[in-house]
């Protein structure tokens, strides 16, 4: 009877379980993913998987197997992703009908936008990404920032001019 109270694999002690330290393996990985269906999916995993090992995972370790599990899920996600990236990135490059040389002065250009939007002071950049990258209108811009759509107009005028001049184009 004894050895029923720490036997993972009893459906009652695994229910116990999962009660106790559910919320806090969610709380564990939504911190890492910042992503709730993930998060869940992960949790869930975690917890098939300790149903699967219940016979050989003991009683007095089974918090930390669950967090070890549940972080080496994530870890997994995480190496899946990366290689996902690298293979797409890779493809467009393989696959471009762009010569070697566009593609050297399209990574170029890029650099420079990236620099150049970087150095505009805070409140041009703001207003630019929300602009050019949210699509955001500019009267939705000033209602977001509290501030008039002239203030918008004007930051958004500096800005292109100022990207024009760092990056050379007319």
């Amino acid at each position: 009877m004894i050895k029923d109270l720490k036997n993972v694999c009893s459906p009652k002690i695994f229910e116990n379980i999962f009660n106790s330290y559910a919320k806090d393996v969610k709380r564990f990985i939504l911190f890492k993913t910042k992503d709730i269906d993930l998060t869940e999916d992960i949790v869930q995993d975690t917890f098939v998987k300790l149903w699967d090992e219940c016979k050989n995972v003991k009683f007095d370790t089974v918090k930390n197997y669950l967090f070890t599990i549940a972080n080496n899920l994530f870890l997994n996600i995480v190496k899946h992703n990366k290689v996902i990236d690298k293979h797409q990135k890779s493809f467009v490059h393989e696959h471009s009908n762009e010569s070697p040389e566009f593609v050297f002065l399209e990574n170029e250009f890029y650099d420079k936008l990236q620099n150049a939007i970087a150095s505009l002071t805070e409140k041009q950049r703001e207003v630019f990404l929300l602009s050019r990258i949210e699509k955001k209108k500019y009267k939705e811009i000033a209602t977001q920032l509290n501030i008039s759509v002239k203030a918008v107009e004007k930051r958004m005028h500096t800005a292109v001019k100022a990207l024009k001049e760092k990056i050379d184009i007319i």
